[in-house]
């Protein structure tokens, strides 16, 4: 999973670059067999602009099958190239502000009341009114688990552009919620296809959504917040990293999202751009509490003290990331500097094992207990280039301290998650993707967490939560998510490894290709190649 000398592998991988030019020729031959266009995506003939974005997430290994917000994460597809839109949105600090809501006014604990935005359309033609939103978010309940649980919603009402959201218990956070991607309003009406293809209200739409290798995106001429500047967008799903930057320096790309860091400096200067910022994505490993060795205290700290995040961040990371100590930046004011975990000591990580009973009596360099040998099994995935990076650096440190840590990255993952053939699971997670803390651990720590994949359990969260659950105040809300925080750390059910800083890069031309903090919001009206 190295990539070293990347200069050297460009020049000699031109079988590698030679299918991708032919993947995304074919693309311009079956969309546009008679117009001519130039290396960098712009149609000529007919005065019409076509862009190439490369993409390594949009496949189901990462829970985005197709671009239907209410199946799985698939949300994130829909909101991330401009198919669909939700009722609020963030700032680049990461305030909620309206989207297709222009207002909301909290009548009480339970109850919301939200004012649509007029002169709104779906694609398919549809005014958004109250009652389209209401039928969206009905079925988006009624059949999306982790949004049910989260919205809590008990009834929807809709009066006109008025819509009223009561809900069955206080949810103060319901505004950042309603941005999350599961949120992008959907009509109902239309349908959802069988490829999983809706109607939105973004300044695309989807002709064409193929799991695992792309979408076609064609201009949303009815948009309602000014004409987009592009005609078709193709988004390809290229997993290999080298690929991908042949495939950026070529021109057969307009830009990239996912390229490998040590493809970075590559772009760094004219004709090229890159537009980085810092996120709350991050990489982490969860504790399977069914495995007897991770059942003691000790071994669990012995672990959590065995990941070297310096060195992770800084080198294999090439500085895209910063170490991380709990799930949210220091940025945040629930962020790591309000919490402390298990330092990187291998020195301390030795006397927890040995005090666990764990040495090594046989002289092999791994340790063992009652002739047993400490093996432990690293499930990860490939398509976030972290991730094997990370199972290196892990593997690498667990055998200093006597672990024997065999890794599994594969593409079908969640197969190996849900039959518990796994003892340390690692993956990419945005835990703060509406700005508020509780969203990380009502997903993952929680009794009734949908990612809870572990089965944690502490008495302590499970309290602290049902505090944060009724709590409004922002400030209130930071100081029980630091405490929240320091109960997973101090159990080290969870380790945290690094904070992702995101980078897209833009070939010539090309403006309106922004990162954004909450990892969305990629493909805007604003997207243009000149």
């Amino acid at each position: 999973m190295k990539r070293k000398n990347l200069r050297k592998k460009i020049g000699v991988s031109l079988l590698a670059l030679t299918m991708t030019a032919g993947l995304l020729a074919g693309c311009k031959d079956k969309d546009s067999a008679s117009a001519p266009e130039d290396a960098g995506g712009i149609q000529t003939a007919e005065g019409e602009k076509v862009f190439y974005y490369g993409d390594t997430t949009f496949n189901a290994e990462n829970d985005e099958s197709d671009v239907n917000p209410h199946n799985g994460y698939s949300g994130w597809a829909c909101i991330r190239y401009g198919i669909g839109e939700t009722l609020f949105r963030y700032t680049d600090s990461m305030e909620s502000e309206p989207w297709l809501a222009t207002e909301y006014k909290n009548v009480d604990e339970n109850t919301w009341e939200i004012t649509l935005r007029d002169g709104v359309t779906f694609t398919s033609g549809r005014a958004m009114d109250a009652a389209a939103v209401k039928e969206c978010l009905d079925h988006l309940v009624e059949v999306h688990e982790r949004a049910g649980g989260d919205l809590k919603i008990q009834e929807v009402t809709a009066d006109g552009l008025t819509l009223t959201i009561r809900t069955e218990e206080p949810v103060p956070a319901l505004i950042n919620y309603l941005a999350e991607p599961y949120g992008c309003i959907i009509d109902m009406e239309a349908g959802i296809g069988e490829d999983g293809n809706v109607s939105g209200t973004g300044p695309y739409r989807a002709t064409l959504v193929e799991t695992d290798k792309g979408l076609t995106l064609v201009k949303n001429e009815n948009y309602w917040d000014g004409m987009p500047h592009l005609d078709t967008i193709y988004v390809r799903t290229i997993s290999d990293g080298d690929t991908m930057t042949m495939a950026m320096q070529s021109g057969e790309l307009d830009g990239a999202y996912g390229l490998p860091y040590a493809s970075l400096p590559l772009f760094e200067s004219a004709p090229y751009s890159i537009s980085s910022c810092e996120t709350s994505r991050s990489f982490f490993g969860a504790m399977n509490y069914e495995t007897e060795a991770l059942q003691d205290a000790n071994v669990r700290r012995a672990i959590a003290g065995a990941i070297d995040r310096e060195n992770f961040t800084k080198v294999l990371m090439n500085g895209n990331g910063s170490p991380a100590v709990g799930p949210f930046p220091a940025s945040f004011p629930f962020g790591d500097s309000t919490v402390t975990a298990q330092s990187f000591d291998l020195e301390v990580s030795k006397t927890l094992l040995a005090e666990a009973g764990w040495t090594d009596t046989d002289g092999d360099g791994y340790v063992d207990k009652n002739g047993q040998k400490l093996t432990l099994r690293w499930l990860t995935y490939p398509s976030r280039q972290e991730l094997p990076l990370l199972a290196e650096s892990v593997q690498a440190t667990m055998k200093e301290i006597g672990i024997d840590l065999q890794v599994n990255c594969t593409a079908n993952h969640l197969d190996f998650v849900a039959s518990g053939d796994w003892d340390i699971y690692a993956s990419a997670f945005v835990t703060a993707p509406t700005g508020d803390p509780e969203f990380f651990f009502t997903t993952h720590c929680l009794d009734a967490s949908s990612k809870n994949r572990g089965g944690y359990h502490s008495e302590e969260l499970e309290a602290l939560e049902e505090q944060m659950s009724r709590t409004f105040d922002a400030k209130e809300r930071a100081e029980l998510a630091t405490k929240m925080t320091q109960v997973i750390l101090d159990d080290n059910s969870f380790v945290f490894a690094s904070h992702l800083r995101m980078s897209i890069v833009s070939g010539e031309g090309v403006t309106g290709l922004v990162a954004h903090p909450c990892d969305y919001y990629e493909i805007t009206a604003e997207l243009d190649k000149n």
